[in-house]
């Protein structure tokens, strides 16, 4: 596999085989990012479950304190008062069935989250299989059917991310970028690790936290001495 002169550079910071505490981790995700652009910081945690079971997923939302570093554009589908309510919040787009139908022609997906009231969910559901392997799907359990649609598109723009194991039983996020420093992204990384852990559903059995990787977009991972993540 080709690998960039930046990336084997950033490779001779990290010593082989070591679990490295949270916060040293972190702090060496900013040295091995060498990119021209700001990268973002990805967390990939691999789980003691079995995603096949419906009483092993594991999934959620939370709200990173410092959000993600990304303008997220939110997409609703509403009616009436509650699509003046959702303009009013910030929405980048609002409508009813002629987004759908926009994006059944199209394949339009120039968004990053998508709220939906409930009356909506009549023409919604029929984008399933356009939405859900996106991850864009409006879901109750996300907060994004809701009749609070402006609460649900502030959450969103303040950095509000949802977890979900896939199929290989690993958690990707992204937590922040870069330029945000070891301090900032601790405490996102803290927050996104408390709920994943509180989500461990009942089923699961033996080590839950089987691995835990920090990586900037561009450079290498850094294992984290799962251990240590809940002191």
């Amino acid at each position: 596999m080709f690998r960039s002169k930046n990336y084997k550079e950033s490779m001779k910071l990290i010593e082989p085989g070591k679990l490295y505490d949270p916060r040293e981790a972190l702090e060496l995700v900013e040295k091995t990012a060498k990119a021209k652009f700001d990268e973002s910081v990805e967390i990939h945690i691999k789980l003691g479950v079995d995603s096949r079971h419906a009483d092993q997923q594991v999934r959620g939302v939370v709200v990173l304190p410092h959000g993600t570093g990304k303008t997220l554009k939110v997409l609703v589908f509403a009616k009436g008062e509650k699509e003046k309510e959702a303009t009013e919040a910030g929405a980048d787009f609002v409508g009813a069935e002629e987004l759908a139908a926009k994006i059944q022609s199209e394949s339009w997906f120039d968004y990053d989250a998508v709220v939906a009231t409930p009356d909506m969910m009549g023409v919604v559901g029929r984008l399933g299989k356009l939405l859900g392997p996106k991850g864009l799907m409006p879901n109750p359990k996300s907060g994004t059917v809701t009749f609070d649609v402006a609460r649900a598109i502030n959450e969103i723009k303040a950095g509000k991310v949802e977890y979900r194991v896939d199929k290989s039983n690993i958690v990707h996020v992204a937590i922040g970028k870069v330029s945000f420093g070891a301090e900032k992204l601790s405490e996102n990384f803290k927050i996104l690790m408390d709920a994943v852990v509180k989500a461990k559903p009942p089923a699961a059995k033996g080590t839950y936290l089987k691995s835990v990787t920090l990586a900037s977009t561009m450079g290498p991972g850094i294992k984290v001495n799962p251990a240590r993540i809940m002191e």
